[in-house]
Formats: C-alpha cells, sequence, structure tokens
C-alpha cells in the first residue's frame, strides 16, 4: 500500500510539474523583447510609435527569423490585442517589405 502511494504522489508531481513549466512558456513572445522593440518607439516606455518610413527602416533591419517570429504573435489574438499599433503597422506593411 505503501508503494502503491508513493508512486502515486510521484506521478502527481511530476504532472504538476510539467504542467507549471508549460504554462511558462506562454507568456513569452518576440513583441516582448525591448531590445528588439526599442528601435520601433520614439520613447524608453515604448508607447510612441515611430513614424511609418522610420518603422520599415527598423523592420527591414530584422532578420528574416525575427520578422516571422513577429507576425507569428501577431497573428495571435491575445499578444496582438496589447501591442495592437505595433501589429497594425506590420500587417500594413505586408509582413516583409
Amino acid at each position: 500500500m505503501n508503494v502503491k502511494m508513493l508512486t502515486m504522489g510521484a506521478m502527481a508531481l511530476a504532472l504538476m510539474t510539467g504542467s507549471a513549466l508549460a504554462a511558462g512558456d506562454k507568456g513569452t513572445s518576440a513583441l516582448d523583447d525591448s531590445a528588439k522593440m526599442a528601435p520601433f518607439y520614439t520613447d524608453a516606455d515604448m508607447k510612441t510609435m515611430k513614424s511609418e518610413v522610420d518603422f520599415k527602416a527598423a523592420w527591414m533591419a530584422l532578420t528574416d527569423e525575427d520578422r516571422a517570429s513577429m507576425m507569428k504573435d501577431c497573428g495571435d489574438e491575445v499578444i496582438a490585442k496589447q501591442h495592437d499599433n505595433f501589429c497594425k503597422m506590420t500587417k500594413q506593411l505586408g509582413g516583409a517589405n
């Protein structure tokens, strides 16, 4: 009986730990990386977007991988809502150009 209880306890702990680790990854987004996002804003608080010309220049300076990651994040409704102006500008540019 004790072995069975220990085994069940270990399995429950393993399941809870796995769930907690998986949930921790959901909050990360390329759009939350201040180093990547800073070139698109005029202020340190990242509240005011740069002009369309400056935005496009910053967008084209990114790697293809970074642009793809950001576009993917803008496709997520929750993330896109948090970064509404940024995602609108990327969609306006057609994603890559």
